[in-house]
C-alpha cells in the first residue's frame, strides 16, 4: 500500500519528512518552497488516491501561483503535528 492511498498515512508521512527537515536545520522558507514544488509535482504527475487528494488537486489546478504557495504553506501547518516525531 502506498502512503498516498490513505489520507492519515499521507499526513503522517509528510509530518515525518517535515520533522526530519527541521531536525537537519532546514528553515521554514525552504520547507515551504519545497512543499510548493512537491504540490505542483503531485498535482501534475500523480493521480489522486483518495478524496482529500482529489480536492487538493482540484484546488491546485485553479489556483494562482500565489494561492498555490498558500495551499503548500497550509499543508505544512496541517502536518506539523503528524508523524512519529511530535
Amino acid at each position: 500500500m502506498s502512503v498516498l492511498d490513505n489520507w492519515d498515512n499521507w499526513k503522517n508521512f509528510l509530518g515525518d519528512r517535515l520533522h526530519h527537515a527541521q531536525d537537519e536545520g532546514m528553515n521554514n522558507d525552504v520547507i515551504n518552497d519545497l512543499a510548493y514544488q512537491i504540490g505542483g509535482y503531485l498535482a501534475n504527475q500523480v493521480d489522486a488516491k483518495n478524496e482529500q487528494e482529489k480536492v487538493l488537486a482540484d484546488l491546485w489546478s485553479v489556483a494562482s501561483k500565489e494561492e498555490q504557495h498558500a495551499i503548500a504553506n497550509m499543508m505544512v501547518k496541517l502536518v506539523q503535528n503528524n508523524g512519529s516525531a511530535h
